[in-house]
């Protein structure tokens, strides 16, 4: 089953040949969601909590662009520049994510540019009806 690009309004450029998000059926694939406004620049320099929200929105805005909400997504892949950002980014994470939360893992990870202190790539599904 062919996929669908979902690029909601105000999404930064991408970084890397890749959609913000690819819809098929009722899977949607996020990309791995970094913390940059509509222009490409960076939200929160130095400021996990900051940047985790830009993150969690952004997906946000990719989920609702298809069809759905964050309680559609099933998994989220988290990666981290640090882990002593961990409970800033849990706190976050908690509000857009709570209970029942989505099945999860997160990892310490050097990210794309190291301005970055959090990346989220996320699975949804979402009902076609």
């Amino acid at each position: 089953m062919p996929g669908r690009p979902i690029i909601p309004p105000g999404s930064p450029p991408p970084l890397a040949p890749y959609s913000p998000g690819m819809k098929s059926g009722e899977a949607l694939y996020v990309s791995g969601t970094l913390a940059l406004d509509a222009d490409g620049q960076l939200v929160g320099e130095n400021d996990a909590t900051a940047q985790t929200r830009q993150v969690l929105e952004s997906i946000k805005s990719v989920v609702e662009a298809a069809g759905g909400t964050l309680a559609d997504v099933t998994f989220n892949m988290i990666f981290l520049k640090d882990f002593a950002d961990y409970p800033k980014m849990n706190a976050v994470y908690a509000e857009y994510f709570p209970q029942p939360s989505p099945a999860r893992y997160c990892i310490r990870a050097d990210l794309v540019k190291p301005e970055f202190l959090v990346e989220i790539a996320s699975i949804a599904h979402i009902s076609n009806g």
